[in-house]
């Protein structure tokens, strides 16, 4: 009975799921033929639109006055001429040029004294940290113990030089005892001066216990404590690191696709989004090669000193690529498109009344909402700003100009 029981079970979800796949697949070819039955519709809207313009051109010109009462309102403004400018629109990061990992200058160390703390200004050369120097400097002692030991037998060899020289000049003694005499003494002074020199060597060695600033800036990490082993970093976390914030940089990554477009100096303009300023600078470094994993290339752009500037703040970055002073400049809104191309309507009076005209026009670059026009207008005529939707070529227009 239960085998019975499971058979029937395992029957009944079997036809659900058939079910419900049978049912998402009916609702995909019902959205299908959705899709294609508006397309469909928008097809013989445009042909219908096509057809109502041309009759209404026809009956204009058998009945000019057959639309006068459906004049279209529409707002103009008189074209001038301005300085056109295009931007390659990336983002970046605030880096700085100086950033000093802190090293000890001799061997790591265990660490006596912590004389800066995180955030503390420092200036190049200050003393951060003084590490265990005992051994180097029990060195140091006995070096010097050593060389009074040396003086102590140059007086004597010195003394004995003294009378021998003495009795050699009365004629008592042999040659061979003043001249083993001159050789004690020079060779006490030579041991003295090499001493001398060992002290000096142990004692800069004693000086790289000593851990020194190498440039001026802020103390951005200090993970280091007294009795801990100084050795610069952890891994890849440094133990003292200082950043100089007086010569920062904003560092991008652009697509090789703008690898023509952009060049050293080319103007840049920097916008920090969390302080709410912008900068103005030029590329100042251009990468040699494109980074295979990103198919990028890197370029920096050096920043003004400012104090409210931080490494790895997020940067909007606009590259000037392309320039054209004094030009004609309209809003990209108002160009339409048929089966010939761009065109924009313009205000034209024709025998005392308000027409709108169809233009076709040869565009170039957009930045902004603005679209540069190369050909088919010129400064000063009127283009139709708004209303210019469902207009045709002839259309009696009545108009205000933009504010």
């Amino acid at each position: 009975m239960s085998f019975i029981i499971r058979t029937l079970i395992l029957a009944n979800i079997l036809l659900v799921l058939a079910g419900c796949g049978a049912s998402e697949k009916e609702n995909k070819g019902e959205l299908n033929d959705k899709k294609a039955k508006v397309e469909e519709l928008k097809k013989k809207q445009d042909a219908l639109s096509k057809e109502i313009q041309k009759l209404q051109n026809e009956i204009k010109e058998l009945d000019p006055d057959a639309f006068d009462n459906n004049a279209r309102l529409v707002i103009i403004d008189t074209l001038g001429k301005m300085d056109f400018s295009h931007y390659i629109e990336l983002q970046g990061s605030v880096d700085a040029d100086n950033i000093s990992i802190v090293t000890p200058r001799g061997n790591p160390g265990q660490v006596k004294q912590v004389l800066v703390k995180k955030g503390d200004r420092v200036s190049k050369g200050q003393l951060l940290l003084r590490l265990d120097d005992a051994i180097i400097q029990q060195n140091v002692r006995a070096s010097k113990d050593g060389i009074l030991s040396l003086k102590t037998q140059l007086s004597l060899a010195s003394e004995l030089l003294t009378r021998q020289q003495n009795l050699w000049g009365k004629g008592i003694g042999t040659e061979v005892q003043l001249l083993t005499a001159k050789n004690n003494v020079q060779a006490l002074n030579n041991q003295i001066q090499s001493a001398q020199e060992q002290v000096k060597v142990l004692e800069e060695q004693q000086k790289t216990s000593n851990v020194y600033a190498e440039v001026s800036g802020i103390a951005d990490e200090v993970n280091i404590k007294v009795g801990e082993f100084f050795q610069g970093s952890i891994g890849t976390t440094p133990q003292i690191r200082i950043v100089n914030t007086s010569s920062l940089k904003v560092k991008i990554e652009i697509p090789e696709n703008y690898v023509n477009q952009v060049n050293k100096g080319s103007k840049v303009l920097v916008t920090i989004p969390d302080i709410n300023k912008t900068y103005t600078t030029s590329l100042s470094y251009l990468s040699a090669s494109i980074d295979p994993s990103s198919r990028s290339f890197e370029t920096e752009a050096k920043l003004p000193s400012d104090g409210i500037l931080k490494p790895n703040m997020i940067a909007t970055v606009k590259i000037l690529d392309y320039s054209s002073p004094n030009t004609v400049v309209i809003p990209v809104n108002v160009v339409q498109s048929d089966e010939k191309g761009k065109y924009v309507f313009v205000y034209s009076v024709e025998s005392g009344k308000n027409i709108a005209r169809k233009k076709p026009v040869g565009v170039g670059q957009m930045q902004g909402g603005m679209i540069e026009i190369l050909t088919g207008l010129s400064e000063g005529e009127q283009l139709i700003v708004k209303g210019y939707q469902g207009l045709y070529d002839g259309q009696e227009i009545t108009t205000n100009s933009a504010q």
